[in-house]
């Protein structure tokens, strides 16, 4: 009688050759999938990057399409040593090695040069004044304008080609200004004119040309950003006599009606300065 057992030989020749197979099967999906993956991320082609410094951005773009690679800006600068628009900076660095398909991150020059708002400086020293204007990017004249004040060396207005430029505005960097400063007050009579119906901005730039300065301002409503408000009285008032750098003091409201009055609606009791 044959004797039995649980495997024979053939059985284990039968998982013998199964197991080779599986191996066999193993490497091969390993090297496709190595073969692929070199394939797919274009593993050892790389392209020497391009040099696209001091080209606009639709001159860079082909150029960077034809090796492979694809531009994108991501930072803008401001420089007036090199044309506007123009790439200044890239990365990866030109004649360095990227792969197909890399995107290649460019900084810009603006195309228009950086504007700054001017702060308002009227009453502080000239001096703290210039070290503000500067540190904006503006130049500051070394000439200033003297007009007469109550207070010696402040600054009274400040100018751009000859024109006042009143704080909220914008200038490009590198516009040349002059500090109007004061120097005390003068010797001479002066005409008080009239500011009513005026912005305080409007009045400040009127009396600085009649040699007077602002004095006391009153509004008869908060500030608000955006709200105009309109001067309706002045003391002293329009055609009387004061001597160079002295004040006007001035009410405002953004009632207009009121300021086109001249405030005649007071009382007795709204006494004021």
């Amino acid at each position: 009688m044959k004797k039995l057992s649980f495997f024979d030989k053939s059985d284990f020749k039968f998982v013998g050759w199964n197991i080779l197979l599986a191996v066999v099967l193993g490497i091969g999906i390993l090297v496709a999938l190595i073969a692929y993956l070199k394939r797919y991320t274009e593993h050892g082609i790389e392209v020497e990057v391009a040099d696209v410094r001091g080209l606009v951005e639709a001159e860079a773009v082909p150029v960077l399409a034809e090796q492979g690679l694809h531009l994108v800006v991501v930072d803008s600068t401001y420089s007036d040593k090199v044309p506007f628009g123009t790439i200044v900076d890239q990365d990866p660095k030109p004649d360095s090695h990227a792969k197909h398909g890399r995107a290649v991150y460019v900084t810009i020059n603006a195309t228009t040069k950086r504007q700054v708002t001017m702060p308002n400086l009227q009453d502080i020293s000239y001096r703290q004044a210039e070290t503000t204007l500067r540190g904006m990017g503006l130049q500051v004249d070394t000439v200033y304008d003297y007009e007469p004040s109550e207070f010696r060396d402040l600054v009274l207005d400040v100018k751009c080609n000859g024109v006042s430029v009143q704080p909220g505005e914008k200038l490009a960097v590198g516009t040349k200004v002059r500090l109007v400063v004061g120097f005390g007050r003068g010797t001479e009579e002066v005409e008080v004119p009239s500011v009513i119906g005026l912005t305080l901005q409007d009045a400040r730039s009127l009396l600085l040309r009649h040699r007077l300065t602002v004095g006391a301002v009153i509004y008869d409503e908060p500030e608000e950003e955006g709200v105009i408000q309109y001067i309706y009285r002045q003391t002293p008032s329009a055609g009387e006599r004061l001597i160079e750098g002295e004040t006007v003091a001035l009410r405002l409201s953004k009632d207009i009606e009121k300021a086109a009055s001249g405030g005649d609606t007071h009382t007795e009791e709204d006494t004021w300065f």
